[in-house]
C-alpha cells in the first residue's frame, strides 16, 4: 500500500488538508471541484455557498453518470463486435474444414 501525503487544497476559498496517496491526483481532483463550485456561484450568485456546493456537487455527479453510461455503451458495443468476430471465425472455420 503506497504511503499517504499530506496536501493543501484551496477550494472555494477554504484552505483543506488532505492525506492523499497521489498527489497529482488530487490537486487535479480539487482544482476541478474548485471549477465546479466557481463556475455554480457565476451562474447563482445569490446563492449561499451550501447551496452553490449540493448544484455543484449535482453537476460532478451528472458528469459521472453521462462517463459511465459512455463505457457501459462501449461495452456492449465491444461485446458484439466480439461476438461477430467470433462468429465468422467459426463460420470460416465450418465452410473450411473438409468435409
Amino acid at each position: 500500500m503506497a504511503e499517504k501525503k499530506k496536501l493543501k487544497v484551496k477550494i472555494f476559498d477554504k484552505e483543506y488538508s488532505l492525506l492523499v496517496e497521489n498527489q497529482e491526483v488530487a490537486a487535479e481532483l480539487a482544482e476541478y471541484v474548485n471549477r465546479m463550485m466557481e463556475e455554480t456561484q457565476e451562474e447563482l450568485p445569490d446563492q449561499p455557498k451550501d447551496t452553490i456546493a449540493i448544484i455543484a456537487a449535482l453537476n460532478i455527479a451528472y458528469d459521472l453518470f453521462v462517463e459511465r453510461n459512455k463505457f457501459r455503451e462501449f461495452s456492449i458495443q465491444a461485446t458484439d463486435k466480439i461476438k461477430k468476430i467470433k462468429l465468422l471465425l467459426d463460420e470460416s472455420n465450418f465452410i473450411s474444414s473438409p468435409s
